[in-house]
């Protein structure tokens, strides 16, 4: 790997006399690993674990990299493949926040969803988790991600620094992963490497601080700031982190880390991960709280009602609510294009202001739609583990599996004892909907998540 003189003078500069090492690392295959979905159980998995993550009870090193679109437990979200660096800030929240109360969280730039689906797994489960991110052509992942990992109580959203700034400060955490020069990834993004420049580093460093000024404003009294970048030069963290604490009325919060872990603290309150010091990409987190006594922008206050949603016909409400576990108060809306939306009733308020406030956003957990006397219900809604187990579902095994998702067709007799709406399952992981009819059945997953690759060889 030819890595651009001024990078070599800047890690000669950061690391001194462990240069050597840092550039054998990074001509070194990266590791491969995996986070593991808490609430959905991975047996029979074709991953072949190795060793877990010191600092991520879920996470997992991998002993060699699997075809991730040949496991049908993959696209159930069973797991998410997360560089392990990244999987830290799990726990970092677990000493910075009271993770037994709902908490409510903004991950700033969440595509393509790796910090947002390791927030659900890690805070209370009541906890409303905010998932925007401003470049439109990357929400297509994110939306595909957070649905397969099932959580239901999620809002996705496309907005600028400037939206944000008016909705006050409402957040108990808000985490701005930040885009960045992507240094930390050289070795696993060869076009990384090809757009580095000190240039590009400088603008980076000042798209973060814009990034982070809306950010801070919109933290309540005692509220977390996570800033991260997967970057190893001082501009984009540490310089950024002073800038911060020197803005703001923000204090590092301060973890002690066994020494094996190979974490280095440069600062108060940041944590720097070095490809050879540890199994792990670059990757550096700053964590800091907001004072009890900064001022803060009043919350906007949340309005009586919905911009376009309208409530559901209450002759609609008892047939959804089968859809659903009992046992938890849900309001139910219609979209303008017909989709139902299910919204946690103590949630309703604040997903008020996020509609009134914000140009684009998604609401709540999409159930489907009526079609005539039908409900047709919607893939996400298969996926995600408030689905009723009164569910009809039948369990495929893995080359059925496959075929399901590959949208082919095949015999499966013991469909032949259902009719109407039926979750597809691998070893017990819901993979969408099928519709059993009297001499056939069809397949209801969604043309773009299908697999596209020839199973020929494989099955």
């Amino acid at each position: 790997m030819k890595l651009p003189t001024s990078f070599v003078r800047q890690m000669h500069a950061l690391l001194g006399e462990e240069y050597d090492a840092f550039a054998t690392a990074l001509s070194e295959e990266p590791p491969v690993s995996v986070r593991l979905n808490p609430q959905k159980s991975l047996v029979d998995s074709q991953l072949r674990r190795e060793h877990p993550v010191p600092w991520c009870s879920e996470g997992w090193y991998l002993a060699e990299r699997p075809n991730f679109t040949l496991d049908p437990s993959f696209h159930a979200g069973a797991y998410y493949v997360q560089e392990a660096s990244s999987m830290f800030m799990g726990e970092v929240l677990r000493h910075s926040l009271d993770l037994d109360q709902p908490l409510l969280v903004l991950d700033m730039c969440a595509a393509p969803g790796g910090k947002t689906t390791l927030l659900q797994s890690v805070l209370h489960p009541d906890s409303i988790v905010v998932a925007n991110e401003v470049v439109r052509s990357r929400l297509k992942a994110l939306r595909e991600n957070i649905e397969k990992w099932g959580h239901p109580y999620v809002a996705i959203t496309s907005a600028a620094n400037d939206e944000w700034e008016k909705l006050g400060a409402w957040f108990d955490l808000v985490v701005v992963d930040a885009p960045c020069s992507g240094e930390g990834l050289f070795r696993k993004m060869p076009e990384a490497l090809r757009d580095w420049s000190p240039s590009h580093v400088e603008a980076c460093a000042l798209r973060q601080r814009a990034i982070l000024n809306a950010a801070v404003r919109l933290l309540r009294p005692a509220g977390v700031l996570i800033y991260s970048t997967c970057t190893f030069n001082r501009a984009e963290n540490e310089d950024n982190v002073k800038w911060l604490i020197s803005t703001f009325d923000l204090e590092p919060i301060l973890l002690d880390l066994p020494a094996a872990w190979g974490i280095v603290q440069t600062m108060p309150g940041t944590y720097r991960f070095f490809p050879h010091r540890l199994k792990g990409e670059g990757f550096f987190l700053a964590a800091l709280r907001k004072s009890m006594g900064a001022p803060t922008l009043p919350p906007f206050r949340p309005p009586a009602a919905f911009r376009r949603l309208e409530p559901a016909a209450r002759r609609q409400e008892t047939s959804l609510r089968a859809w659903l576990e009992q046992g938890r108060e849900w309001a139910f809306f219609v979209a303008p294009k017909g989709d139902i939306l299910a919204i946690p009733s103590a949630h309703v308020p604040f997903m008020r202001v996020l509609d009134h406030s914000l140009t684009n956003k998604w609401l709540g957990l999409r159930l489907g739609r009526f079609k005539g006397g039908d409900f047709v219900p919607d893939h996400a809604l298969a996926l995600n583990w408030m689905l009723s187990s009164q569910v009809p579902s039948v369990e495929f095994d893995r080359e059925q599996a496959l075929l399901f998702l590959k949208k082919e067709q095949f015999s499966a007799d013991i469909l032949l004892e259902h009719r109407g709406w039926v979750v597809a399952r691998f070893n017990g992981l819901a993979l969408g909907w099928l519709k059993a009819l009297p001499n056939r059945w069809n397949n209801h997953l969604p043309q773009e998540r299908r697999i596209r690759m020839s199973l020929d060889a494989y099955l």
